[in-house]
């Protein structure tokens, strides 16, 4: 098969109704981008495929892996000119603890070093419209944490997004720069230096395939990635009403470790920090304060970059490993086990009887948990 690694991720994304989660199951199921298109598409129904999709898929291998309607010559000339990797959620080089998440991206579109990917990460995030000491607490944060050999997690967007990143730049740090577009359409603009120094230090990452423009609803979608990338999250500054709340929140459910750095009562912009602090994050007054809390996750995801593979046990059925990957660290319902596994409940539940008595998972009230 001529075409990439990179191309084939692309094209399997591309196909028509398919959907993130159905790609994530059916790579998963198959075990490689490869092997899923080596395979019948009329196989991938059993996995939850639509027939739109099915009928692509079967179009794309009979003209040979070309651009089609839905994935232009464009979309691989943007891989290929740019030097973009694609690496999808079964890869042994997709970020271990992002792999974790409730619903981990299918695949990442990736410009710059993606072995920075594999750092121990810490998210710093706030307001676009930050004040000054805000955008000073940012920095300094990143700076220090650069000294204990993290690398810095931002969203590359204005206020403390760009001081986060330029406080690792500065300190000759690593920094790693999550888009809500596609890796050729750069946001904001005013940004596209700066987005260059990322890529020169440590990498720009996306979920969206190419020429996906901003678009409000990915902007959350985009913070779940951050948190997910990253053993700690530090929220430099916030309103009330603040997307960094959303990563915050996302953090939360994802299991990590949220901190906040305190401000004046009297300080609009600051307020959503004191409500994190009020909620339970953690107060963050100095890198260390942060470092000490996360020394558990850290463990676990030098376990996980040690094994270098995917958290699933080759040894179980097609079945199992499925329901066994939409299990996360928090709790997860039956009814969502059945809906991101794609599986009947009858199915879902002898699987999980089968992980409950091997260890791999536990029961907590009517959820599971992964162990």
């Amino acid at each position: 098969m001529p075409t990439t690694t990179s191309q084939l991720c692309l094209l399997a994304q591309r196909l028509p109704g398919l959907g993130d989660s159905v790609l994530r199951r059916l790579l998963l199921h198959f075990g490689s981008i490869e092997s899923l298109w080596d395979s019948a598409p009329s196989s991938w129904e059993a996995v939850g495929a639509p027939q739109q999709a099915i009928y692509a898929a079967k179009q794309t291998q009979n003209v040979g892996f070309k651009p089609t309607d839905w994935c232009t010559e464009r979309d691989f000339e943007v891989i290929q000119q740019d030097q973009v990797q694609v690496i999808s959620v079964c890869c042994s080089g997709y970020p271990p603890l992002l792999r974790l998440i409730y619903d981990p991206p299918p695949v990442l579109y990736i410009r710059g070093d993606a072995q920075v990917l594999q750092y121990p990460q810490l998210a710093i995030v706030g307001s676009r419209k930050a004040s000054p000491a805000g955008l000073r607490a940012a920095s300094q944060f990143a700076r220090a944490a650069c000294s204990y050999d993290y690398s810095i997690v931002s969203g590359l967007a204005l206020g403390i997004d760009g001081a986060a990143h330029r406080g690792a730049l500065d300190a000759g740090g690593k920094t790693v720069a999550v888009m809500a577009t596609g890796i050729d359409r750069l946001y904001p603009r005013r940004h596209c230096r700066l987005a260059e120094q990322v890529m020169e230090a440590g990498c720009l990452v996306t979920e969206q395939p190419p020429g996906q423009k901003p678009l409000p609803g990915l902007f959350p979608r985009r913070n779940r990635i951050i948190s997910g990338l990253s053993q700690a999250i530090l929220v430099a500054e916030a309103a009330l009403k603040s997307g960094s709340l959303i990563t915050a929140g996302s953090a939360m459910e994802q299991g990590r470790e949220v901190f906040a750095v305190p401000h004046s009562l009297f300080h609009p912009g600051g307020r959503g920090c004191l409500k994190l602090l009020v909620d339970g994050a953690g107060m963050a007054l100095s890198i260390e304060d942060v470092l000490q809390a996360i020394g558990p996750l850290r463990q676990l995801e030098r376990q996980l970059v040690i094994a270098d593979q995917p958290p699933v046990v080759d040894q179980l059925s097609p079945g199992q490993n499925l329901v066994l990957a939409a299990v996360g660290f928090e709790p997860t319902s039956l009814d969502d086990l059945a809906k991101n596994s794609g599986l009947p409940v009858a199915r879902v539940m002898a699987a999980l009887s089968e992980l409950e008595l091997s260890g791999k998972i536990a029961r907590q009230g009517g959820a599971y948990i992964r162990c």
